[in-house]
């Protein structure tokens, strides 16, 4: 390990994390985590761990972490969205260029479901905009 630790760790959870207070000021010079709350970015929720009463700066730490942990999340969901426009192509490419009948029959019924269901919501949403855009 190089360098200074940080004052908290985060483990991340598949809705927010578990916040550690990381000492290693202690007689046998270990790392010891101490769980001091569990978030939720979802609902926002910051809930202490057992009896423990948050200082002002451990709030503020974990209400940094969650901006930015939910701005990390916003934009991997854009690249993931852009990474399904590329895979769309090159999925219209092998249909075209190098797809067998029965690969074609495996999947395109599943596939026209799909691109109908996401149009159609797009479509919709398209329409909603234009319509709060005339108001």
């Amino acid at each position: 390990m190089s360098g200074e630790l940080p004052e908290y760790y985060f483990r991340v959870r598949e809705n927010g994390a578990a916040v550690f207070r990381v000492d290693t000021e202690n007689r046998q010079r270990r790392i010891e985590m101490d769980q001091i709350a569990v978030v939720n970015i979802r609902n926002g929720d910051i809930k202490p761990q057992g009896d423990r009463t948050l200082s002002d700066a451990d709030l503020t730490v974990i209400q940094d972490w969650m901006a930015e942990r939910t701005a990390l999340l916003a934009k991997r969901d854009i690249d993931d969205i852009h990474r399904a426009v590329d895979h769309m192509n090159l999925t219209t490419q092998w249909a075209q260029s190098r797809a067998t009948a029965d690969q074609l029959e495996a999947v395109t019924d599943d596939l026209l479901l799909a691109m109908h269901d996401l149009r159609s919501v797009l479509v919709r949403k398209k329409a909603d905009r234009l319509m709060k855009g005339d108001d």
